[in-house]
């Protein structure tokens, strides 16, 4: 009994330590990369502010060429503020989602995430010229509120360790896309 006793003081005290801990990370989780494309910045706004482009250069499109198979369903508008996919998740009665929210024709796009097994995403590409103005500096930025549960939380704090090469990937394949002739 004093055993068993122990044991449930140690997982209660362990447990508030894992929680006191987690108040020291932050509650909203930040992932961003930047690079340069020898392109221009509209050549590079229409892989950004078209969804069916996505699927060429973007490794979380269900559509990726890593990921043959996968079914998407577009809506109504596919290219541009409103624009949206969305696509079954395996066991999951609710889709992921994404969606277009905002859009400055040639500098920006803005759009939201949703999985259910993730927390909702609001994701940024920013575009400006580079210092030489001959190509097109873009900026792609993640950002997710994870709340106040250590869990979330610390995946929050490992999210540029979980998901910053991917970034680069996509990245780099935008860039060998819109830098074609």
């Amino acid at each position: 009994m004093r055993l068993i006793k122990f044991f449930f003081i140690s997982v209660g005290i362990l447990g508030a330590l894992i929680f006191l801990l987690s108040l020291a990370f932050p509650s909203t989780a930040l992932l961003e990369r930047s690079g340069a494309i020898e392109a221009p910045a509209d050549k590079v706004f229409g892989y950004l502010s078209d969804l069916k482009t996505w699927k060429e250069w973007n490794p979380w499109h269900p559509e990726y060429s890593l990921k043959p198979g996968a079914t998407v369903n577009y809506g109504p508008v596919t290219a541009g503020e409103g624009a949206m996919f969305t696509w079954p998740v395996e066991g999951k009665h609710e889709p992921g989602r994404v969606k277009i929210t905002e859009v400055v024709p040639g500098k920006s796009v803005t759009y939201i995430m949703t999985h259910p097994d993730m927390k909702h995403i609001t994701a940024h590409f920013d575009l400006k010229p580079t210092a030489d103005s001959l190509g097109t500096a873009i900026l792609w930025r993640f950002e997710a509120h994870v709340g106040m549960a250590p869990w979330w939380k610390l995946r929050g704090f490992m999210m540029d360790r979980m998901f910053g090469a991917t970034m680069e990937d996509g990245l780099n394949h935008l860039k060998a896309l819109a830098e074609r002739p």
